[in-house]
C-alpha cells in the first residue's frame, strides 16, 4: 500500500457526529450559529446538517431555537449500555457452556414480559428450538418460573392474569394453584427445573440473577436422558449467577 493509502473517511459523517457532540455538551441546548463556531463549520453546513438530525429524530429544536439531544439518539445510548453490560457476562456464560457441555440462557422480566437476553450456545451445545415465544411460555420453562419465583405476589398475579397457561406439552402445568405451588415447593430451591413442560426430550434448569432492580435468570438445557445430572448442575449454577449479577451491577 502507498504512504497515502488509508481509511476512507465520509466528511459529511464526521462533521454530524462533529455536532453531536457540541450539542450533548450545553445540557440546556445551544443555537445553531454557536454549534457552528464551536465545530468549525460553516453556518451553512451546519444549518444542514442540524436539520437532517433533527428530521432523523437524533437532535431536537425547541421553541427558542436552541438545540438539544434527541429521543432517538438517548434510546441508542440506552440500548447501548444493555449490550455494554451482556458483553460483561458473555464470557461467564460461556464458561459455563463449556463447563456443563450444555447451552446457557440469560433472561429478564421487563416491561411486564419474561424476555431472552442472551443464549450462548455452540455446534456441540445447542440450543432448545425456541418455538414458541418466552413472553407466552414463562409457566413451561425454568427460566420463566425461576422469574415467576422471585417476583412479589402482586407482580406474579399481575403476570399471571395476563398470560393464558398454554399446554405446549403434554407435561406443562396449566393450571394457576398447581403452578404455583410447584414454585413454593422447589425442591432444588433456589434453583427451579422444567422437565419437558416446553419441548418433549429437552429439560432446563434455571435460578435467579439481577440487574439492579430488574429480576432476571440464568439456566442451561440439557436432553431428557441427562437428567441425573440436575444436582451438579444447580451447584455450578449458583456461584454463577451470583457472578453475573455482581457483573451486572456495575456502574457503566
Amino acid at each position: 500500500m502507498g504512504a497515502q493509502d488509508g481509511p476512507t473517511l465520509i466528511t459529511s459523517v464526521q462533521r454530524a457526529f462533529r455536532l453531536l457532540e457540541a450539542v450533548g455538551a450545553h445540557e440546556n441546548g445551544a443555537p445553531a450559529k454557536q454549534l457552528a463556531r464551536e465545530t468549525a463549520l460553516p453556518l451553512a453546513t451546519a444549518y444542514h446538517l442540524l436539520r437532517t438530525l433533527v428530521h432523523d429524530g437524533y437532535v431536537r429544536k425547541l421553541d427558542d431555537g436552541v438545540f438539544v439531544l434527541g429521543d432517538k439518539l438517548r434510546a441508542l445510548h440506552t440500548d447501548g449500555r444493555g449490550q455494554a453490560l451482556l458483553s460483561r457476562v458473555r464470557p461467564t456464560l460461556a464458561a459455563l457452556r463449556d463447563e456443563l457441555s450444555a447451552p446457557a440462557y440469560l433472561t429478564f422480566y421487563e416491561d411486564g414480559e419474561i424476555r431472552v437476553a442472551e443464549i450462548v450456545d455452540g455446534p456441540r451445545t445447542p440450543r432448545v428450538d425456541l418455538w414458541v415465544g418466552f413472553e407466552d411460555a414463562g409457566h413451561a420453562t425454568a427460566l420463566g418460573k425461576s422469574v415467576l419465583r422471585e417476583m412479589e405476589a402482586d407482580a406474579r398475579e399481575d403476570y399471571l392474569s395476563r398470560h393464558h397457561l398454554a399446554d405446549l406439552t403434554p407435561r406443562t402445568i396449566t393450571s394457576r394453584l398447581e403452578l404455583l405451588r410447584r414454585l413454593d415447593v422447589a425442591p432444588l430451591a433456589p434453583a427451579v427445573t422444567d422437565l419437558e413442560e416446553y419441548a418433549l426430550g429437552t429439560v432446563c434448569v434455571a435460578v435467579p440473577v439481577y440487574s439492579g432492580d430488574v429480576i432476571g435468570s440464568l439456566g442451561v438445557s440439557l436432553p431428557a436422558d441427562r437428567l441425573s445430572r440436575f444436582d451438579e448442575v444447580r451447584r455450578r449454577l449458583i456461584p454463577t449467577a451470583g457472578r453475573v449479577t455482581r457483573s451486572l451491577s456495575l456502574t457503566i
